[in-house]
């Protein structure tokens, strides 16, 4: 095997052993969802639900950590802001609150916590808005984490590490080149001596 044949199989090594005991030492998480859909009130235009609800997913977060959200999930603000995602849609008015916890109960709850701000806090401003949020669908407790698994981990960071050293191996005969190159042209070459120039000899006189 070449000298530097052993980096890329050593790479691979050693970034599937790191994967591997990151994926067995991380505790695993888990995911649960809850939706939330915008009505329009009686008198307001059906379209706006859908500006809404693009507006209160923005500020999902925002609004739970204001109202009682952290209450009802057991857990503080910066929590609720690290752990809960809230996406929409662009052609419903429906909201997805997506929360990730190390236990599959708090992960519940605090998807549904923060559902139910959204919900009280569109019924307190319904006057000005026009428009409410509901509860479309409870979250529901997960079986199965969501977060890899220690021989997933290992995979990847084995391809990772196999990345890394085949970037190695294409790194170094760059540099060795530029090396060797930069070494050439700081060493002085030899001088050749110039080929003496031949005397010019006389013409013989004639007689």
């Amino acid at each position: 095997m070449p000298r530097r044949g052993w980096v890329l199989p050593a790479s691979v090594l050693v970034g599937a052993m790191l994967g591997g005991g990151y994926g067995a030492l991380k505790a695993p998480e888990y995911a649960a969802t809850s939706y939330v859909i915008v009505v329009p009130g009686e008198k307001s235009d059906p379209a706006a639900a859908l500006g809404f609800a693009q507006a209160y997913g923005r500020v999902a977060t925002d609004i739970a950590v204001t109202g009682d959200a952290q209450v009802w999930a057991g857990v503080s603000a910066a929590t609720l802001r690290s752990s809960v995602q809230a996406a929409t849609s662009p052609d419903a008015p429906m909201i997805s609150i997506t929360a990730r916890a190390t236990k599959p109960g708090r992960a519940v709850s605090m998807a549904d916590g923060v559902a139910r701000a959204l919900v009280v806090n569109s019924s307190h401003v319904a006057g000005n808005t026009g428009v409410k949020v509901v509860q479309f669908s409870r979250a529901t407790r997960p079986v199965e984490p969501v977060s890899p698994s220690a021989p997933l981990s290992a995979l990847v960071g084995g391809c990772a590490g196999g990345l890394l050293g085949g970037l190695v191996l294409l790194v170094r005969p760059q540099r060795a080149a530029r090396a060797e190159a930069r070494h050439s042209r700081q060493t002085p070459s030899a001088a050749v001596p110039a080929p003496a120039a031949a005397q010019h000899q006389p013409a013989p006189e004639a007689v």
